[in-house]
């Protein structure tokens, strides 16, 4: 730990200089991506170095426990520098676990209405709104690329951008099935149903360094609609592609010009293609996604969510909470954080998630 510690200042040094000399300065593209670097390191470094004179005073007040009339001083202050040790190696070891070059991104999202008919598309529904709130807590924005309303309400299908800080960090452990237990609106015995509906969580990407030929995608045109399938404007201006090799179909449809609602189904293409082709790459090199919490398959059951007894609860970390009322309302920070914490332990102990 300490080698990897001593070669990380050494790095962030060696940075320090680069980025005043003037090749550097010179280059905007090289000066952004080097200054970046250094800032990732700097929070370590500035850590190391409390920690390494925290060192030193440990060994100064241990000198002053010889001193009878400091002793009772030294005591106290040797007590407080113990302390403050062992807080600053514990941070040490998270900011050693390399994080998600991902986290810093905005996500692409899909909610899809599963097994369950109607109850599920109106699942689907609470859950955008779900997030849709948590969004706003949080400072972000939303934009629908995509919706596809459900004759009862909720959406069969609904693609969206949520845009801001860090929002990969804390959106990427929501991939997977969601299913929810309650009494539907249209079950006249009272009786409890289960319903499902999935979610997928894709990092935004600027560049996508894939070869997508023109040659090597459908487009199809067709009126925009709503609930049932009705036509809600006369153009064509709804899009659908099919990327053919690897079968990825997108559509847009929010956009009442043909050509905004291409360029947007382009850009989710392009991020769905990344993603799969991520997602094959790992599952060859073995079980690296099942290191990481809420990177799993899309049919991976991860939640349930109990109207009954107002619980929810993450299958993944066998963690309930009794206010469901309130998680449906955006208040999801509770389970992001456990899932953060639960997946930090992991990483530390070099164990994998099952």
């Amino acid at each position: 730990m300490f080698n990897r510690l001593d070669n990380i200042v050494e790095k962030y040094y060696e940075l320090k200089e680069k980025l005043t000399t003037p090749e550097v300065l010179n280059n905007y593209n090289l000066l952004k991506d080097l200054s970046k670097e250094h800032s990732d390191l700097e929070e370590t470094v500035i850590k190391y170095e409390e920690y390494k004179k925290v060192l030193n005073d440990i060994d100064d007040a241990k000198i002053m426990l010889e001193d009878p009339e400091l002793k009772e001083m030294a005591e106290l202050e040797l007590e407080n520098l113990e302390n403050r040790k062992e807080e600053l190696y514990k941070l040490l070891e998270i900011l050693l676990v390399p994080k998600d070059e991902n986290d810093g991104k905005n996500v692409i999202m899909e909610i899809r209405g599963a097994a369950g008919g109607d109850e599920a598309n109106i699942f689907a529904g609470d859950l955008f709104r779900m997030y849709s709130y948590y969004a706003e807590k949080q400072g972000w924005k939303i934009e629908v690329i995509n919706e596809v309303e459900g004759t009862s309400g909720g959406f069969s299908q609904i693609e969206f951008i949520i845009k801001g800080n860090n929002v990969y960090s804390k959106m990427k452990y929501e991939s997977g099935s969601h299913r929810v237990q309650r009494v539907p609106a249209t079950e006249t015995q009272g009786r409890v149903h289960t319903s499902t509906a999935t979610v997928l969580v894709m990092p935004e990407v600027e560049t996508v360094n894939i070869d997508i030929k023109e040659s090597d995608i459908k487009m199809d045109v067709y009126h925009s609609s709503g609930a049932g399938g009705q036509s809600v404007n006369t153009s064509n201006s709804a899009v659908r592609l099919t990327h053919v090799p690897t079968g990825v179909v997108v559509t847009c449809q929010t956009e009442r010009s043909q050509l905004k609602n291409r360029d947007r189904a382009m850009q989710l293409l392009k991020v769905k293609i990344n993603d799969e082709i991520t997602r094959k790459q790992e599952s060859e090199v073995g079980a690296t996604r099942k290191s990481k919490i809420g990177t799993g398959d899309r049919s991976e059951k991860i939640r349930t969510y109990n109207y009954p007894q107002n619980r929810v609860t993450d299958h993944r970390i066998n963690f309930s909470l009794m206010e469901l009322d309130r998680v449906m309302d955006g208040n999801v920070d509770p389970i992001v954080e456990a899932l953060i914490n639960e997946d930090m332990r992991l990483k530390l102990a070099g164990e994998t998630f099952e």
